[in-house]
């Protein structure tokens, strides 16, 4: 029997949404509705980024205005001054400074295309990285165990009755637990090396495959021939491209890092219109106990990483920007002081950002007080005042137009902060 995680990852793919009857859930509902569409689609396309470890919120956009935070951290402080400081903060409002290493975010802040909410987190005060990104990939932060993601569930409630295999595809060695549960989603590690073998079970090992069209052929069962011709077309599509050698529009240049080179094949995947909807991705290294650096050092090449990457891709993607947003997220943050080793500790509260054509852009959103000590949460941390879920639930319910009755966030009942236009 195939079951829901029949697909796995075998250097290429890994497909998720198996039915118990063997078939994938999403061919199975064609079949029972005789209704499919093509999956060869132009989308609204939200694509998400997990920093893993815990970015420090404070660092990447910091309120230099605060005296508090300046005695905090005698040593890890960055000032807006410009005078004899040769890597200033990037002034944003005369209260939040983005870090210089961010310089390539300033334009789309200046454009109002960039927004930032600074406070977020979860309600959750776990510091267990472990648990606070399951928490928060899951969208149940005070619920363990729940068998789906966030995202998949927000594949599930655009409604499609059957969808290509790349509707919602993350660019990672294997699926994330935000994309876990019963509608199509897929992880590809790499689309130069892409493949897709059956294994873990005695169907699965009987389909395996060199080709797509031999595990089209191989595959018994006249239901999923009827139903997925188009599915293994795209497939085949995808593994005819020539990933190896393509070119980025508009001359931009993606860092040879990780998540550059995810961000690169999300923009070829897009372009391709292969009916995603929904990708995601990941970058590491953000729990920085130690050395952490300013201006130069670990977090400011982890930051010129992220901007960076998101701006090539921003660039990359200029014919299609009106049709796809960017949101980053993390854990949790930082200690508001610093510790003993030039690092900081988990944290609380931490920030993200959201780039897109039609978000409310230009503004540092969320509420923070004065970090005092009276004002921190457990008198250390930025205390969280905006629930991770009602940015997610805002940013995805209106750029990928689905109404969100409370199945995307079941536990939570609170309101959004006005991240989007109109």
């Amino acid at each position: 029997m195939v079951t829901r995680r029949g697909f796995i990852k075998a250097g290429g793919l890994a497909l998720f949404g198996i039915s118990l009857g063997g078939l994938p859930n999403f061919l199975a509902r064609a079949a029972e509705t005789k209704k499919i569409i093509h999956p060869y689609k132009r989308n609204k396309v939200l694509v998400c980024i997990f920093q893993r470890g815990a970015m420090d919120g404070l660092m990447a956009v910091t309120p230099f205005t605060d005296n508090y935070l300046k005695a905090a951290r005698p040593t890890l402080f960055m000032s807006a001054a410009k005078g004899n400081n040769p890597n200033p903060l990037i002034d944003l409002d005369g209260r939040f400074g983005l870090h210089p290493a961010m310089k390539a975010f300033e334009p789309m802040f200046l454009e109002k295309r960039l927004a930032i909410v600074h406070g977020i987190g979860s309600p959750n005060n776990t510091r267990s990285h472990f648990d606070a990104q399951d928490y928060m990939e899951s969208g149940t932060p005070f619920r363990k165990g729940t068998s789906s993601g966030w995202l998949n569930r927000a594949v599930g409630l655009m409604g499609h009755e059957v969808a290509t295999p790349f509707q919602a595809v993350s660019l990672t060695s294997s699926l994330p637990r935000s994309l876990y549960g019963d509608n199509p989603a897929v992880a590809i590690s790499s689309l130069e090396d892409f493949s897709i073998q059956m294994r873990g079970n005695p169907v699965g090992a009987n389909m395996a495959a060199k080709s797509f069209e031999e595990l089209y052929d191989q595959t018994s069962s006249g239901l999923l021939k009827e139903t997925g011709k188009e599915s293994f077309d795209a497939m085949k599509m995808l593994q005819k491209t020539d990933v190896k050698n393509y070119r980025p529009a508009n001359n931009a240049v993606y860092p040879n890092s990780p998540l550059g080179n995810s961000l690169k094949q999300i923009a070829q995947l897009i372009k391709m219109d292969v009916g995603m909807e929904v990708a995601f991705t990941e970058s590491g290294g953000w729990d920085t106990h130690f050395n952490q650096g300013t201006a130069t050092g670990v977090f400011a090449r982890n930051v010129a990483d992220l901007s960076n990457s998101i701006m090539a891709f921003w660039t990359d993607i200029s014919a299609f920007q009106d049709d796809v947003t960017v949101m980053t997220m993390t854990e949790f943050g930082r200690t508001v002081k610093q510790n003993g080793t030039g690092g900081t500790d988990h944290g609380r509260a931490s920030c993200n950002f959201i780039l897109g054509n039609g978000i409310n852009g230009g503004k540092v959103h969320g509420k923070m007080q004065a970090l005092a000590p009276e004002n921190l949460e457990d008198g250390r941390d930025l205390a969280v005042t905006t629930d991770f879920r009602s940015v997610f639930s805002e940013v995805a319910s209106r750029h990928l137009n689905f109404k969100n009755n409370g199945l995307l966030f079941p536990d939570w009942t609170g309101e959004t902060i006005g991240l989007m236009k109109g």
